[in-house]
């Protein structure tokens, strides 16, 4: 063998280690690639109980549903649609109604619009994924439907289905927490011991009903405060639970300090002892958690 077919034969050996060795981290690469391509998108987060009883509360129509078809709007037919949103049309199959006055045809149709992606692409829905809606009839047709609110599309999920109906459960109790409109008068009471004392905040509602908080304070005992639904004030009834609709009703609702009209009887000694106890109430009660912007 001369030493130029050596070289070739040794050249020719060394380009195929290359070779193989390129194919295979190639191949590695278009694993690696092809991994990272087959995870599966990640879930929103479920809605809190305040974002979710804002719309059980105020939507007529809550439903499960499966979507059957998507039709895509041109710019044309969605003119309205805000911008970076994309309007799709949704015929979608009812799997489980959980609330609607008249029923609902097994399939219905509404509109959503949609955000588009960082790169201005249009949002990807899928056929048979399912969503809870809230939603109110839209036009003459049972079957029209329009969502409550933009985002009145939930990812369905067993936990959130059944947070809306324990929701919708409460709220059509005989006694359940009515809307509350405002804040009436407050009273301050002292006691015949040293840091012994009551307050009293009344609560205006939608309906006229009566509410009010009830704060105690005995000496060497935490202070101890309570709701009222009735003319009757139960002093060993506890607060609220968080994630009830009574929670909710006072937390999202009740501003964050007492206003002046309903201390205008108070002397300015009782206003600061009620402010306080308005202010063991909000913390007790904590933060509504609201994170929707549409309301």
């Amino acid at each position: 063998m001369s030493v130029d077919s050596g070289r070739a034969n040794g050249f020719q050996g060394c380009d195929r280690m290359k070779y193989w060795t390129l194919l295979s981290a190639a191949a590695l690469l278009l694993s690696s690639a092809q991994v990272v391509e087959s995870k599966p998108v990640q879930a929103p987060p479920a809605p809190n109980y305040a974002d979710l009883a804002d719309l059980a509360l105020t939507a007529p129509i809550a439903a499960h549903v499966r979507i059957a078809g998507i039709d895509r709007l041109s710019a044309e037919e969605a003119a309205s649609a805000p911008p970076g949103h994309r309007r799709f049309l949704i015929d979608a199959d009812v799997v489980a109604l959980i609330r609607a006055p008249d029923g609902l045809p097994a399939r219905v149709r509404y509109l959503i619009d949609l955000p588009n992606d960082s790169r201005g692409r249009p949002a990807e829905l899928r056929r048979r994924s399912e969503w809870l809606i809230l939603a109110q009839r839209s036009g003459a047709r049972s079957n029209e439907l329009r969502l409550a609110t933009p985002d009145a599309q939930l990812a369905y999920a067993p936990e959130t289905a059944e947070r809306l109906r324990a929701i919708l459960r409460e709220a059509n109790a005989p006694a359940a927490a009515p809307r509350i409109t405002g804040i009436g008068r407050a009273f301050h009471v002292p006691g015949s011991l040293a840091g012994e004392s009551e307050t009293q905040i009344f609560l205006q509602t939608a309906g006229g009903q009566p509410i009010s908080l009830a704060i105690l304070r005995r000496p060497g005992e935490t202070p101890r405060w309570s709701v009222a639904l009735s003319e009757i004030v139960d002093e060993a009834a506890p607060s609220p639970g968080r994630d009830t609709l009574l929670w909710y009703r006072l937390a999202c609702t009740l501003p964050a300090t007492l206003p002046r009209d309903s201390l205008r009887e108070a002397s300015a000694d009782e206003a600061r002892a009620i402010n306080a106890d308005y202010r063991l109430v909000m913390a007790g009660l904590g933060s509504c958690g609201r994170t929707r912007a549409w309301r």
